[in-house]
């Protein structure tokens, strides 16, 4: 009896050690920090999940903050630990994040939707701007600026995204050819660095911290408010599609079109892969230049390329607007019969991909593994990669859209923080795979995955000069590699404003207290 007994009280230890295991464990001096918001120690399991819903790591606690003060206390007091302690800072927006870069295994995630900082503000005049929270989504940035007949200038395709989780990598959209990303189109922030300080900073003030935490993957710091350029908002848009079955034509156009002053306020361009019905797909939101012509036009089977384009307008100026499309299209070399016109307001074109979400999500297709792979592509090399991947590796279907356009390197600020092509010109070439749960055809996770291992490969072996956007890596001779000649700069900023590698612990580039090797 005795020995079953003390059997049974050795199964339970091991339990009990298994689930300590399992379960974080609990700084108890977090609970009795002086903030105004409030720690959840047990409500921690969607902190471990991301958009990508490919990785989850637990963190010991989600402090939900009031302040930016609150964020500042919590992260000096891990400072203050020192470097015998395993406790991590992550700041989670809106969730966003594809690889688990916004989780902090055992460590403590801030939910930045929770701030609370003075409302936002637009000062109009010769030079508008408003300020926001780090935790504002541009889509409410876009309604209050326009309020005042105003919005950004720079956007991201999906504007349910936090201003501190885009500025934090660049935020690109069409419009980034002509204004830049939207790191480029910030005056002021107000940032949380990784030894709890809270700073201020811009071009002339602070500025080496302003431009590293610009596009620097949260590593440097933690953006609690942002000052944000705006522009006279227009009040419609006319959006225009046209397709290509050549890609050389397609990028040519494409180039043209971000060269010089373009008619044009947004250029993107998309790769279609074997769509059946493809054009009266597009009746449903599009007008055909020429209907008869477009019912015979067939898309099955074939790679086609897609140009998008967008000009802004008020009422007013329709007729000379319309005069100024006519003269662009004229110039450019695109299937005649696929020309669609649509006519909408300024919001609902910046917000379209929201209604894509919406009826994603009414169909449960929207919290799926998300296995995206964002390139930056010089010019020289993006007529090779487009042969290599459309032609040998992308040749049935594509598990999403894939989005590929060019932008010039000048618009962008080179002090940032953000990794790009030496070239003045290079392509975005975003493939935005969904996996259908639990496949193990085509469309599943693991079949995507190999495909941007093949993609990155050739990349590689091609020596093409990629960079990748929202990078991630696993090994610090990976992330050497991406960075290069930046890698010194990013680690001499590191040890500056985050020493203890306290920060964007997801991100993988730095280990907590490990020594920060150049």
């Amino acid at each position: 009896m005795h020995f079953l007994r003390n059997l049974i009280i050795l199964f339970l230890i091991c339990i009990a050690i298994k689930i300590n295991l399992c379960v974080p464990t609990i700084p108890s001096s977090l609970k009795t920090l002086p903030i105004d918001g409030h720690f959840d120690f047990k409500q921690v399991h969607h902190a471990a999940k991301d958009f990508g819903n490919r990785y989850s790591f637990l963190p010991s606690a989600v402090l939900h903050p009031k302040s930016a003060s609150d964020i500042a206390t919590t992260v000096k007091h891990i400072w203050e630990m020192g470097p015998g302690s395993h406790l991590t800072v992550a700041a989670r927006g809106h969730g966003h994040s594809l690889q688990g870069q916004a989780q902090a295994h055992r460590g403590v995630v801030i939910n930045m939707e929770s701030l609370q900082g003075p409302k936002m503000k637009v000062h109009t005049g010769n030079f508008p701007y408003v300020d926001v929270s780090g935790s504002e989504l541009w889509i409410n940035i876009l309604h209050e600026t326009l309020k005042h007949g105003l919005a950004p200038k720079s956007w991201t395709d999906y504007l349910h995204l936090t201003v501190g989780g885009t500025l934090s990598n660049a935020g690109i959209s069409g419009q980034a050819f002509r204004h830049g990303p939207q790191i480029s189109n910030v005056r002021q922030l107000e940032v949380v660095t990784g030894k709890g300080e809270v700073v201020n900073c811009s071009e002339k003030q602070n500025s080496d911290l302003f431009y590293s935490v610009l596009g620097g993957l949260g590593q440097f710091g933690i953006i609690t408010r942002a000052r944000i350029s705006l522009e006279p908002a227009p009040k419609m848009v006319k959006w225009i599609r046209v397709l290509y079955t050549d890609f050389a034509t397609f990028a040519k156009d494409q180039e043209m079109l971000i060269s010089g002053e373009s008619t044009f306020d947004y250029i993107e361009g998309f790769v279609i892969i074997n769509r059946t019905g493809l054009l009266n797909n597009w009746r449903s939101s599009f007008n055909p230049n020429d209907s008869a012509q477009a019912s015979h036009f067939k898309s099955d089977g074939r790679t086609l390329f897609c140009l998008e384009l967008a000009k802004y307008f008020n009422p007013e100026e329709m007729a000379i607007v319309n005069q100024e499309i006519m003269t662009s299209l004229s110039q450019l070399n695109h299937i005649p019969s696929t020309l669609f016109q649509s006519q909408v307001p300024y919001i609902e074109f910046l917000d379209r991909v929201h209604i894509s979400e919406i009826k994603l999500r009414s169909k449960g297709l929207w919290e799926v593994p998300h296995p995206w792979l964002n390139l930056l592509i010089p010019r020289s090399n993006i007529h090779i990669f487009a042969q290599q991947v459309f032609g040998n590796i992308l040749t049935n279907t594509s598990n999403g859209p894939i989005l590929i356009y060019p932008v010039n390197k000048s618009k962008w600020d080179n002090r940032t923080s953000v990794v790009l092509p030496e070239e003045d010109v290079f392509y975005l070439v975003a493939f935005l795979s969904s996996a259908a749960p639990s496949s193990t055809g085509s469309d599943g996770l693991e079949h995507i995955l190999s495909q941007n291992k093949r993609i990155l490969e050739l990349c590689e072996i091609d020596g093409l000069g990629v960079k990748q956007y929202l990078p991630h890596y696993s090994t610090n001779g990976e992330w050497r590699s991406h960075f290069g000649p930046q890698w010194e700069a990013f680690v001499h900023r590191k040890s500056t404003y985050d020493p203890l590698a306290i920060l964007a612990p997801g991100q993988r580039i730095f280990q907590k207290a490990a020594p920060l090797s150049l």
